[in-house]
């Protein structure tokens, strides 16, 4: 089960990096002028549906996550199998928070809307409070005892 949470904590990180450095680079285009790219021009709804749709993913990733939580809590199952769900869980949620991210950088670049950098924003403070931590997991999964204990020790990491 640890070394299942270490490979979670590693692909999380992945995900939230990649989308990174495509986003700072959108804004220090958008915003230094000193380099000009050949972006091709979309329509102007696909701006305004990329701003609505951001945010119905985030919501949408929000409440499904919270969603199968709650439903993992109230069922009678070991605790590896819930970790297991809950890692399955969180990488779908991971992987949302990425698509957003990379929908942040290229409605920026595109649309040079800073509408898009307020939902960067947003999309990094949700995926900030969403990484899993041994702490997060036994709060959310409202573990005790001796479960409580086993995810506690996810935070020693073995070399």
């Amino acid at each position: 089960m640890k070394k299942k949470y270490w490979e979670l904590e590693r692909n999380i990180l992945i995900l939230i990096a990649i989308p990174l450095p495509a986003f700072a680079f959108a804004y220090l285009y958008t915003t230094s002028g000193n380099m000009e790219l050949p972006i091709p021009t979309f329509p102007l709804w696909l701006s305004m549906g990329l701003l609505v749709g951001i945010p119905l993913l985030l919501a949408f990733s929000y409440f499904k996550f919270n969603g199968g939580v709650k439903q993992l809590r109230s069922t009678e199952i070991p605790l590896e199998e819930k970790v297991q769900q809950y890692c399955k869980m969180t990488m779908a949620r991971f992987w949302q928070l990425f698509v957003a991210g990379f929908l942040c950088a290229f409605g920026l670049i595109v649309y040079e809307n800073p509408g898009f950098t307020v939902a960067y924003a947003v999309t990094l403070v949700l995926t900030s409070l969403a990484k899993p931590t041994p702490d997060r997991i036994i709060r959310l999964l409202r573990l005790k005892g001796e479960d409580r204990a086993t995810i506690e020790a996810f935070r020693i990491r073995e070399g």
